[in-house]
């Protein structure tokens, strides 16, 4: 395993460094927070960032192992297409915005927006999330093991999310949906692939009523 000190080299050397390497296992030590690191990987590589990390890290990943083993800011695997972005913390708002594919686990909590407009990405949190998570979240599976702020997948379309704990409000279109063993078997998978300990049976599912996939006049209020 090779260590990038990012206090050392700067962060634009040390993402050149990941861009150009031949995959493998790196290090990222003394991040300090700073943003984007680790952005666009391309390569099944192993990063393990040792510390806090600023906004949009891990962004645009494909194929990597990125894990933080710390806090993390806005956008955390913004956009990813693929691997796994694990935080060993929290998370700030926007967790996994317009994700395409991949698996996001966030161990500790997420604040608000928590998935939104997420394309297609599987998303574990092990704490709770913040308000309007899951805005306009199209397709993917959005886990929270803990609780849900108001406003729960507002204007969703199919995704789909697993709730454990009390949900503050359900956004326009949102409704509480039938758990059907197919479902379950899709939980008890993240789950397990998240490494989080939760009771899969203990979980409700959320998702879209389909009625505000084409504007109505009458319904105008509700969007």
């Amino acid at each position: 395993m090779s260590t990038l000190d990012l206090q050392e080299l700067g962060l634009r050397k040390v993402n050149s460094t990941l861009h150009n390497a031949d995959a493998g296992e790196w290090t990222v030590s003394n991040p300090s927070g700073q943003h984007a690191i680790a952005c666009g990987l391309d390569k099944p590589m192993t990063v393990d960032i040792q510390g806090h990390v600023g906004f949009y890290c891990a962004g645009m990943n494909q194929q990597a192992d990125v894990t933080v083993h710390g806090h993390a800011g806005v956008g955390v695997g913004e956009n990813m297409m693929s691997g796994v972005v694990r935080v060993k913390g929290n998370a700030s708002q926007a967790a996994g915005a317009t994700a395409h594919g991949g698996l996001l686990v966030i161990e500790g909590d997420a604040s608000s927006r928590c998935g939104i407009s997420m394309k297609g990405v599987d998303i574990v949190v092990g704490g709770s999330v913040g308000h309007m998570s899951a805005f306009m979240a199209q397709v993917g599976n959005l886990v929270i093991c803990g609780d849900a702020g108001e406003a729960l997948g507002d204007s969703i379309y199919e995704a789909r999310l697993f709730v454990a704990g009390s949900v503050e409000s359900l956004g326009a279109d949102c409704i509480e949906k039938e758990m059907t063993p197919e479902h379950l078997a899709t939980l008890t998978d993240l789950l397990t692939r998240a490494g989080i300990d939760a009771d899969p049976a203990s979980f409700r599912r959320y998702g879209s009523a389909r009625q505000l996939y084409h504007f109505d006049i009458d319904k105008a209020d509700a969007y």
